[in-house]
């Protein structure tokens, strides 16, 4: 086991499918030479040569047309997108095209590609590059959508993202790319001292549909994916009441059992993420823990969210779900 913060582990899982299967191929904009703007594909051109790990123009809309040709012609393309703010130039090749080839062949073409984008707030990074758009792609039958939250969880997914037969969008927070910022913009707390920053150096997987339980506790169930796991988790110390605490990981597909288990043990459900609550994840969250656990809920599920507003810059932390908000829902499922 190695010390790694998530951009290593990122890495880490990037140089190890280049090396497995040689036809995996890294592109996107800065990738090569300069290894990314967050560094995450560092050292991997000088590797493995500028044929297989690339540039490319700044032109999202072609990085996704250009990937899905590869995955038809047989390569396992992985695409990052710089910031997920900005996959929306791609959005058309995405949604209409690349999750819907295997559908509309009936089965005999399909393009495994993996987009790697990173996704939230935090960075002081102010209304184009602090989104979270997971909502919008969990909304396409075809694409598999992935929210890592912490360096080994980060690796895991990803080998799997990239070993995927089907298309995957993969949420990199970049808000714990070196590390957790909590609720506080003042403590920036290293992965170092995090029992996740232990990240084996050799190969390994984690299954895609699988969440995975933080916490365990008996009064409530707080779900959530990327780095509010983390603010959620300072959260459930701050309000004193034994909780579950669930890191989705994947939101399609989604661990239902795990959910629905937790939830049938403790009765109530609070439902944490980055991106605004009206028609977030968490409101198909809602919907379908409603639909199968009607009659042990003792409280109503509670989300908590960013505001239904453009992500601000300078009051980005009065946006972001904070400790404090998360608790004050916690104790609120109590009540009832």
């Amino acid at each position: 086991m190695a010390k790694m913060n998530m951009i290593a582990a990122l890495n880490s899982a990037l140089e190890h499918q280049l090396e497995r299967d040689e036809n995996v191929v890294i592109f996107g904009e800065d990738v090569g030479y300069f290894g990314g703007v967050f560094r995450v594909t560092a050292g991997l051109q000088n590797k493995f040569g500028a044929h297989r790990v690339f540039d490319s123009p700044l032109a999202e809309g072609g990085i996704a047309a250009i990937a899905m040709g590869m995955g038809l012609n047989g390569l396992r393309p992985v695409a990052e997108i710089q910031f997920a703010d900005y996959i929306f130039p791609a959005y058309d090749q995405i949604v209409n095209e690349i999750a819907k080839l295997r559908h509309r062949s009936g089965g005999e073409f399909s393009s495994p590609v993996t987009f790697r984008t990173p996704a939230g707030g935090g960075i002081k990074g102010g209304h184009h590059h602090s989104q979270s758009p997971e909502a919008q792609f969990t909304h396409t039958p075809g694409l598999k959508v992935v929210y890592c939250s912490n360096p080994y969880n980060a690796k895991g997914l990803l080998t799997s993202a990239i070993e995927s037969n089907d298309p995957v969008i993969f949420f990199e927070p970049k808000r714990c790319y070196r590390g957790p910022f909590y609720g506080d913009p003042h403590k920036v707390p290293t992965w170092n001292s995090h029992p996740d920053g232990e990240v084996p150096e050799e190969y390994y997987s984690i299954p895609l549909e699988e969440a995975r339980v933080v916490m365990e506790g008996d009064n409530c169930t707080v779900i959530s994916w990327g780095a509010m796991v983390h603010v959620a988790e300072q959260a459930i110390k701050d309000s004193g009441i034994s909780c579950d605490l669930i890191d989705l990981q994947t939101l399609v597909p989604w661990d239902r059992d795990t959910v629905v288990n937790s939830i049938k043990k403790t009765g109530r459900c609070v439902i944490v993420h980055e991106a605004p609550k009206t028609s977030g994840f968490g409101a198909e969250m809602s919907a379908s823990i409603q639909e199968r656990c009607f009659y042990h809920l003792e409280a109503p599920i509670i989300r908590v969210t960013g505001w239904d507003t453009p992500f601000p810059h300078t009051t980005e932390w009065d946006y972001l779900p904070s400790p404090k908000r998360i608790a004050e829902a916690i104790r609120k499922t109590q009540e009832e």
